[in-house]
């Protein structure tokens, strides 16, 4: 299923040779570090134009019915899901459109995460965008790989500081609960999933999105009932790869496209094939799994 508001917005980058689109006023967001959604998140674009192993356009394959349950076969097991091609999951900034077409080297526009960006790199926090936080941000994504860097504060820049904040202690706040069996731990303020054990972390953390406003990935405690290596979604009419069920119709499973998108899912958790592989090798049909807090945006 195609998202027609960034289908659109991406072609447009696309006809930067012939179409000149005036460059809109950045939005100060009040609060950190979810913003509030409106007409400035809207205007985001990918900031380079999409190619054959960057789908951003494509929307989320999920399955938001309960799916029919049964065993796969032995044989069915053995296929491996194919393998996502090259570059699918860059680093892609979403940006300003006029900052896109005009191909600046430095954005005036305040991001929608301007003030958790700031903060994360020590910035003054105001909210926002001065030439000093462009060129703090820039060296930033440089030194990630995010692409256009370009120092606007934008979602794959937050979401990576996310990740690397919590990389070494991702329970630090103590908002997953500590069991002595594997709890799969689905944090939805920092878009970040990992296994426990006890205190210990078997898997992740990784990035991930969840459900998007209307279609919440559902909080709270939930088990895993059903393993589905090559599941295939009845609704959407896509590949779920390594589907692992745990409330109704939401799994977590990979997309053969970018997780970083300004919308969310249809509910499921989805991630990077590599991601969802390795965890189909560490929950087992039975594991609890705890799901809290918004998704920034929601």
């Amino acid at each position: 299923m195609i998202s027609t508001r960034i289908a659109h917005r991406s072609i447009a980058v696309l006809l930067t040779a012939v179409i000149a689109l005036p460059v809109g006023t950045g939005t100060a967001w009040a609060d950190d570090p979810v913003p509030a959604s409106g007409p400035g998140e809207t205007e985001l674009v990918p900031g380079v134009p999409p190619g054959p192993y960057q789908p951003w356009q494509i929307d989320t394959p999920d399955q938001a019915l309960v799916p029919k349950v049964y065993t796969p076969t032995a044989e069915e097991d053995r296929v491996e899901p194919r393998d996502a091609a090259a570059g699918t999951y860059a680093l892609v900034e979403y940006v300003p459109i006029g900052d896109a077409v005009a191909k600046v080297s430095c954005s005036k526009q305040t991001g929608p995460y301007q003030r958790g960006v700031e903060r994360w790199l020590k910035l003054k926090v105001d909210g926002r965008q001065s030439a000093a936080d462009c060129k703090a941000i820039k060296a930033f994504q440089k030194k990630q790989g995010i692409k256009p860097a370009i120092g606007f504060a934008g979602p794959v820049t937050w979401a990576r500081m996310q990740f690397l904040a919590a990389e070494k202690n991702p329970n630090a706040a103590r908002k997953c609960p500590v069991r002595s069996y594997r709890v799969a731990c689905v944090d939805l303020d920092r878009q970040l999933t990992w296994v426990q054990k006890g205190k210990k972390v078997v898997f992740g953390p990784v990035p991930m999105r969840s459900g998007r406003t209307g279609h919440v990935t559902r909080g709270g405690w939930h088990k895993i009932y059903w393993k589905h290596k090559n599941h295939w979604s009845t609704l959407y009419n896509s590949p779920m790869p390594y589907a692992q069920f745990f409330d109704g119709g939401i799994a977590f499973h990979a997309v053969y496209g970018s997780i970083y998108t300004t919308t969310g899912s249809w509910g499921c958790v989805n991630l990077r094939l590599s991601d969802a592989r390795k965890l189909w090798n560490v929950l087992k049909k039975g594991d609890r799994v705890y799901v809290w807090g918004h998704r920034p945006g929601n």
